[in-house]
């Protein structure tokens, strides 16, 4: 008899939980936050000592979502409410790559 070389004990995430994954792609396609979105809170939150001072918006009037840096005109004036999905990010590479552009101003 073959001998397997799989362990028996350690079973798929998605096999495991699935209604989680379910979970995740139904709040994505409600317009929930995107893979880029937690890659990019999740590198954020464990940053290497940098302060992330970026400033993630959401337009109340368009939903854009427009970053600024400081020393940008509405920087100080910028308050970042979580529950709507606004954050801080430690690059302007990351708000990129997450889908936000910078501030115009």
């Amino acid at each position: 008899m073959r001998r397997s070389y799989r362990n028996p004990q350690k079973r798929s995430v998605v096999l495991k939980f699935p209604g989680l994954v379910i979970g995740a792609v139904a709040f994505g396609a409600a317009g929930g936050w995107t893979a880029s979105d937690l890659l990019a809170s999740w590198s954020a939150s464990g940053g290497a000592g940098q302060p992330c001072t970026i400033k993630g918006n959401i337009s109340i009037i368009t939903g854009e979502r427009i970053f600024h840096v400081p020393g940008q005109r509405y920087y100080a004036q910028t308050k970042i409410s979580p529950q709507y999905g606004e954050r801080r990010f430690c690059s302007e590479f990351e708000a990129r790559a997450a889908g936000w552009r910078k501030s115009k101003s």
